[in-house]
Formats: C-alpha cells, sequence, structure tokens
C-alpha cells in the first residue's frame, strides 16, 4: 500500500530519542523541549515560540492569551478540520463561521467583512453581535493545505476593529507570504506536529509570535500556571507542555524542513504535470500572494464523478487517498453557529481528493499513482 502521509524519519531522530533516553530526560523538560522552540521560532520567522502537547492546545492557548473569553465568538473559515472550531469552543466562545475564496480556499476577506459591517455594532470600543449581543473576540483564518491566507486583508479587517489575528497554521511550516516566512503574519501563529504533517513529533504543537507577551502567557497557562518552585498556580492552567521525547523527533525533522518543503512542492508539480488534460478535473488552488507547503496535493473532481468511489478503486489499487474535510457546520456540536452564507465551501466541498504526498515517495511509486488515477478517471 503507497499511504497517504507517511513521516520520513530517516535522520536524526533514533539519534535523539537515545540522547533522551540515556540521559532520562523524556518528560516535559530538556534540552530537547528548549531547542525545538529556538528552531521553531527561526525556521517560522518568529521572534519567540512555545511547545504544546497538541496543535489543538496551541491553538486554545493562543486564543485565550489574545483575550478570547467564554460566551464570544471568533470569526473562523467553515471550510476546516474540526479542531479550529473545538479550541474557540474550549475558551468558552462559539465559532462565527465565514465562507472561503474560491481562489485559496482560505477566509474570505470580503465575506469577513460584509458580515462584520453588516451584523455587528461597537461598543465602548468593543465589537458585539446585534443579533445574540456577543462580542466578537477574534478573527481566526486557517492556512488550507499549507496555503496562507490573504493575510494582509485580514489585517486590515483586524485592526479596524481591534480585534486580534490568530493564524491556525497547522501544516503550514515552511510555506511563504509575499517572499517571507510566515510567523509573525498574525498575533500568534500555532503549527501542528501531528503524524501526519510534513514536519511531525508524533504529536505536538507550537505557538510562535513576535510578540513575547503572549507567548510568555501561553507558556504560563500551559504549564499548569504554576508560580516558582512552590505549587502555587496563579490561575486556571493546563497541563499541555510537549514532552522532551516528541521534541527530540522535532529537531531531527526540523533540520530537514527545507528538504521535505522541496519535495512536497515537486510532488504538487508531478502531479500537475502528468495528471493535466483530463477531463472533469481541476487542481488545488495557487495564489499570487503566497506559497504554499503543499501539505497535500491532489485534485478536484467534477460532479460527474464521485470521491469515495475514486479511494475505493484506487484503495483496491494499493494506493491510500481520502475524501477532505467535511465543513464545521455540518458537524453536530456546530449546526447551529452563526455563519455568512456558504456558497463557495459548499460547492466544492465534497470534490477534493488528496493524494499520497509522502516526502519519501519514490518516482516508481509516483508513476504507479498516475497510472492507476489515469486509468479511473
Amino acid at each position: 500500500m503507497i499511504y497517504l502521509a507517511e513521516p520520513n524519519l530517516t535522520g536524526n531522530e533514533r539519534k535523539y530519542l537515545n540522547e533522551c533516553i540515556d540521559t532520562t530526560f523524556v518528560s516535559t523538560v530538556g534540552d530537547f523541549v528548549n531547542r525545538f522552540e529556538m528552531d521553531v521560532a527561526e525556521k517560522s520567522g518568529a521572534r519567540c515560540a512555545t511547545a504544546v502537547s497538541s496543535g489543538t492546545d496551541g491553538l486554545h492557548m493562543a486564543l485565550k492569551a489574545c483575550g478570547v473569553e467564554r460566551d464570544e465568538l471568533v470569526c473562523i473559515p467553515a471550510f476546516t478540520f474540526i479542531a479550529s472550531a473545538n479550541a474557540v469552543a474550549h475558551c468558552g466562545a462559539e465559532p462565527w463561521l465565514i465562507d472561503i475564496s474560491d481562489e485559496s480556499w482560505t477566509m474570505n476577506p470580503e465575506m469577513l467583512e460584509e458580515e462584520l459591517e453588516a451584523k455587528t455594532r461597537v461598543k465602548d470600543g468593543r465589537i458585539f453581535h446585534r443579533e445574540n449581543g456577543k462580542r466578537v473576540a477574534a478573527i481566526m483564518p486557517v492556512y488550507t493545505m499549507g496555503m496562507p491566507a490573504d493575510m494582509d486583508k485580514l489585517r486590515k479587517i483586524a485592526d479596524r476593529y481591534h480585534l486580534p489575528l490568530v493564524a491556525d497554521a497547522a501544516a503550514a511550516i515552511g510555506s511563504k507570504y509575499k517572499g517571507k516566512n510566515i510567523g509573525e503574519l498574525a498575533d500568534a501563529t500555532v503549527f501542528s506536529f501531528n503524524g501526519n504533517k510534513t514536519i511531525t513529533c508524533g504529536g505536538g504543537g507550537a505557538v510562535v509570535s513576535g510578540n513575547e507577551k503572549i507567548i510568555s502567557l501561553a507558556k504560563h497557562m500551559a504549564t499548569t500556571a504554576r508560580v516558582g518552585m512552590e505549587y502555587d498556580h496563579d490561575m486556571v492552567g493546563y497541563n499541555y507542555r510537549m514532552t522532551n521525547l516528541q521534541a527530540a523527533v522535532g529537531c531531527a525533522q526540523l533540520e530537514r524542513l527545507e528538504e521535505f518543503i522541496e519535495k512536497k512542492q515537486y510532488i504538487n508539480d508531478y502531479y500537475k504535470k502528468h495528471l493535466e488534460g483530463i477531463p472533469g478535473i481541476k487542481f488545488f488552488p495557487e495564489t499570487e500572494w503566497a506559497k504554499s507547503a503543499c501539505w497535500f496535493s491532489g485534485v478536484v473532481l467534477d460532479n460527474t464523478k464521485d470521491v469515495r468511489e475514486v479511494c475505493e478503486q484506487l484503495a483496491a489499487k494499493g494506493i491510500q487517498t481520502r475524501p477532505f474535510w467535511k465543513p464545521v457546520y455540518m458537524q453536530r456540536p456546530y449546526k447551529d453557529a452563526e455563519k455568512s452564507s456558504i456558497n463557495v465551501t459548499e460547492k466544492m466541498w465534497k470534490h477534493i481528493l488528496t493524494l499520497p504526498s509522502s516526502t519519501g515517495l519514490t518516482e516508481i511509486q509516483l508513476e504507479s499513482i498516475i497510472c492507476a488515477l489515469r486509468e479511473i478517471l
């Protein structure tokens, strides 16, 4: 079986894990945790970072550190993995779902602005939803497939309404926005290092920022809000710290970030080159403002083809593929969430087919995927 996303663990992972075992530093304290935080900040172009136990936990801490509280609203895209909405809910807040743009599959700035103008009012310098009275507390775009959102436009909207901007960049480490690294485009940016990500720790996440106060507060809350060496805690905290074992794997992975991103982009280009011209398919979007990290590559099928049937046919040929995210408003916990019109999301979500995108794919495997898919389509 050619799997959809296999981790590439052919670097220094084993060596660094053995160091953890030899030194007995396997929990949340150790040299690799400190090194990993510095490496993530450097690789993403951010001033500082804190490592946490998952991308979802990172989003939770970033939102809390930016002031999101219970019974408030956070604007997120309607098309995203449910973890984005869950992190909002973990704050006791609610997601306000905004449609995506056709050109990037990320939050549509024009739609966001229309929603805020039509449905909110300003009181005492803060913005509230007219109907439910809830304060709008933050804007959280998602970098879909590793593609940064149109952050200059979103920043203007955030500044106009005095809202913090938190980026869910779960799969986007290594991407570029207007030629620059993405670590300081938002007030806080969050990465995931789950097993299927380009850079993995097996699990884990990180919050990065140019604002040291945000990172300091996020790290404090993620470390049970402990003060000093005694068992004193000054606020409700969370046990969200990354372990030294995870960080050891992450350090080895980050040493090869540029190599992995180059391979991901090669895979994306390979699929486009060899599948171009097949009737009834399109490719994942590219934008003028960003260079995607190409976490996943694949195709968009037209209405004449069923994605699940194609997945079954490819699986029979030893190739694992998968449909992509079901929108947030279709998930049971968020079926009643506030939302904009969702025409773009509704039009395209059923038609996305993700193809194997592991950095360890060989030319022979890529050829066999192309041959199988051409035969089926």
